[in-house]
């Protein structure tokens, strides 16, 4: 079986990058750059004892995606105990909304973003009385 055990955000700007997802989803971030052999950031997401995965943040390598092209990769969608503030956080360093909030009925709040390097990620708060 195939499990996902990391993921990588292709990025223009390494610090800007590192800034926004370190203020928004709390993630830490370690310089992997000389194993990789160019800029490379390991990113550490959470307690290695919850459930989730680690990745990284990679150095772009040709343009960013445009605006209303559609997704050509994964997008991952990041758990959050309070989609507003999240949210809030998202639009105060930069990102865009891609889709706004919208109910999963009966299991959660879900929305997509841009974040600064134009990729979309999602936000999903568990909610059993979303609607």
């Amino acid at each position: 079986m195939g499990k996902v055990v990391h993921f990588e955000v292709h990025v223009d700007d390494m610090e800007r990058a590192k800034t926004f997802y370190g203020e928004v989803f709390g993630w830490t971030f370690e310089n992997w750059s000389e194993y990789a052999g160019m800029p490379y950031f390991g990113a550490v997401t959470g307690d290695a004892d919850a459930m989730g995965i680690n990745g990284a943040l990679v150095q772009r390598r040709g343009p960013a995606p445009q605006p209303g092209q559609p997704v050509n990769g994964f997008a991952c969608t990041m758990g959050v105990a309070d989609y507003d503030a999240v949210e809030a956080k998202i639009l105060s360093l930069g990102g865009k909304v891609a889709l706004p909030k919208y109910a999963l009925p009966g299991m959660a709040w879900q929305g997509y973003y841009l974040d600064t390097e134009n990729n979309v990620i999602g936000i999903h708060q568990p909610d059993a009385n979303a609607k």
